[in-house]
């Protein structure tokens, strides 16, 4: 019987320089997909999956977004007092059980690695996740919760992978594989490999289940690319002892910290609301003509 997965770690903390100049008084986990915080829906995925604890980490001019997950009082009873049961209704649903979420900050920019580091105390002996917020995966079955199915049948770390085109595999972190009678294993992790030379088309794509030890692994980690403690580096040096498993996501994933990914994601998560995609439709024809001749 393996330890199961109660807490996950979401990396809050970087300044979103990619979605510039909107994210220079906005954190960038709060920009919204539709009508919602992007950051709600990786929480959304977190505690679907399982989860019972999600340890966000911050940083300075980050304080938005522990106020996005309290408790709104003054906004509940006017939404009241003004009659709109359903939506007062609906924030209190959405809003998380107290004690289910904690914050720590990461004081200072020093790589993704850093950031999961900073919450071992709260995790403490017992395997974790990690989703990073970035990245909105959607499939009618949770990327995570299909993690710790994998998970909890061979209780080895898992990190979720996605194929790209190979001639694109220069751009990403690259896993190498070998099969087993247990099925593949992870064999190395190469960082944006020179162009030819990836061992696969298969990329990490911002979902990990991790054995706590890496948090030992990462306070003795030299830093990495760009100066920065990265958690591909303290990975390659836990393979050393344990399996990481794969675990192919064949949903939707949308890289929201970058511009064409935010609008690709809002205009697909508004095309499967009953109440909005045949507005977008009807936007979309009547914005680009061109569109619905060849349609």
């Amino acid at each position: 019987m393996h330890q199961k997965i109660r807490k996950a770690i979401i990396p809050a903390a970087g300044f979103g320089t990619r979605m510039l100049p909107a994210t220079k008084s906005i954190p960038k986990e709060l920009l919204t997909i539709v009508d919602r915080p992007l950051l709600d829906y990786i929480v959304a995925e977190a505690f679907a999956s399982g989860i019972e604890h999600v340890v966000i980490v911050t940083g300075r001019m980050k304080g938005a977004i522990e106020d996005h997950f309290d408790h709104a009082f003054e906004l509940d009873v006017s939404l009241r007092n003004a009659g709109k049961l359903p939506l007062a209704d609906r924030i209190a649903q959405d809003t998380p059980a107290a004690g289910t979420i904690s914050f720590v900050r990461q004081q200072q920019a020093r790589g993704l690695g850093h950031a999961v580091w900073t919450a071992r105390h709260i995790i403490g002996d017992e395997p974790f996740a990690v989703l990073l917020p970035d990245m909105l995966m959607v499939d009618d079955n949770p990327c995570l919760k299909s993690m710790v199915d994998l998970y909890e049948r061979h209780g080895d770390n898992v990190v979720a992978v996605e194929r790209c085109a190979p001639e694109d595999a220069h751009k990403f972190g690259i896993v190498s594989l070998k099969p087993t009678a247990d099925g593949p294993v992870v064999t190395g992790l190469v960082e944006k490999p020179a162009p030819g030379t990836a061992p696969s088309n298969l990329f990490i794509s911002g979902r990990y289940i991790l054995q706590p030890e890496i948090f030992a692994i990462i306070e003795q980690q030299a830093p990495g690319a760009g100066g920065e403690i990265q958690l591909t580096d303290a990975m390659l040096t836990l393979l050393e002892t344990r399996n990481i498993r794969p675990f192919e996501f064949c949903g939707h994933t949308f890289d929201c910290g970058v511009p064409a990914g935010f609008v690709t994601a809002n205009l697909h998560m508004a095309a499967q609301r009953a109440d909005l995609a045949p507005h977008i439709g009807t936007a979309m024809d009547a914005l680009y003509p061109a569109r619905r001749a060849v349609a």
